[in-house]
């Protein structure tokens, strides 16, 4: 099935649910398959998968046994937080959690087997947690499981993490901070903003050194000048690395429609880099494209733009489809010179500070 690409999704996703006021909505997902389906894209080049939940050795493959028992006993208790007051800890947490990271494993299995070139699981990109702690609504850190996974289930050595949430993947970060895993991260930095992680200046330690490489933005970031640092940061530095794999953390909460972040992109950021990234797939990593999902706190605004991508990477319909562009923002947003210089100047200290990363 060359050139396919998964969406993979199960209705137990709903359960990775923190409550009715609490701003992560799982109920995305679902309106993400239900527009992909409306719009009739499962077809020869776009197919729908059931993944079976994570199991404890898969979730043991990055966190502590302590740390999953913990999370098993909250869950049966169903009340308290998980972390210090982001992440509740609900009834069937647990079960939602291994399901979403089932999703991730699922994924990669498909195409590892070569059954699908591209996969999309909506429900991963859990990019807070940690060994031993849950944070910023993430309970499991299935980036960083699924990444382990295809290391020891795959034998891969060079996986390239593009991670472009509006917060900084630090939980991804902390875990392979001094592995030679590339890990690139684009997000809103002022030094307060959640999670206060993610400057220049965390290039990684000893064999990781230089594959930490952040990209901090300021508020009010738009299209031009983040696409500006995307292009001139993250392309090259996947073409130096040559990943066998691209792992994509997809957040939309970047979005200047989300109502938590503050950058303001439009769908034609998340346009162009599920292009390029698919393109540089296939010219680097032999189509090998695993995306995941990640922030994003409107619902219906997070599942157009999942479906933008989705349909850029499948092609499962054409750009020029009045379907497809009904899905595009039709916007114009004031572009402040400032932020684009500001974003030009931290393109130039990354290229100074980051040595490993520019010779690799």
């Amino acid at each position: 099935m060359a050139g396919i690409t998964a969406f993979v999704y199960h209705q137990d996703y709903l359960k990775y649910y923190f409550g009715p006021t609490h701003p992560f909505k799982p109920v995305r997902e679902k309106y993400t398959l239900d527009l992909l389906k409306e719009l009739r894209v499962f077809n020869e080049k776009a197919k729908y998968y059931e993944p079976e939940p994570a199991n404890e050795e898969d979730l043991m493959l990055v966190h502590t046994k302590k740390y999953v028992d913990f999370v098993k006993k909250m869950s049966d208790v169903g009340s308290g937080y998980l972390d210090y007051g982001d992440t509740p800890a609900t009834k069937n947490i647990y079960e939602g959690s291994c399901s979403v990271v089932g999703g991730s494993l699922c994924a990669a299995d498909l195409i590892m087997t070569g059954k699908v070139s591209h996969a999309f699981n909506p429900g991963g990109g859990l990019h807070h947690a940690t060994e031993n702690n849950a944070a910023g609504f993430c309970v499991f850190n299935d980036v960083a499981i699924v990444a382990r996974y295809l290391q020891r289930n795959y034998g891969l050595k060079k996986i390239a993490i593009v991670d472009i949430d509006g917060h900084h993947g630090d939980g991804t970060q902390k875990i392979f901070y001094r592995d030679p895993i590339l890990k690139i991260s684009l997000h809103r930095y002022d030094g307060h903003f959640y999670p206060g992680t993610g400057s220049t200046e965390e290039i990684g330690e000893e064999d990781g050194e230089g594959y930490s490489i952040n990209i901090p933005l300021p508020a009010r970031t738009h299209d031009e000048a983040y696409l500006f640092a995307f292009n001139e940061i993250v392309i090259p530095s996947i073409r130096r690395y040559k990943p066998e794999l691209i792992l994509n953390q997809f957040g939309v909460d970047s979005h200047y429609q989300d109502p938590l972040v503050g950058l303001s992109l439009t769908t034609k950021t998340y346009e162009e880099i599920s292009s390029t990234l698919h393109n540089l797939a296939h010219e680097i990593s032999n189509g090998k494209f695993l995306i995941l999902g990640g922030g994003g706190y409107n619902p219906v605004n997070v599942s157009r733009c999942w479906a933008v991508m989705f349909l850029n990477v499948s092609g499962a319909i054409p750009q020029s489809s009045p379907k497809y562009k009904k899905l595009l923002d039709d916007v114009k947003l004031p572009k402040e010179s400032k932020i684009l210089e500001k974003v030009m100047e931290t393109v130039d200290l990354i290229r100074k500070t980051n040595i490993n990363a520019r010779k690799k």
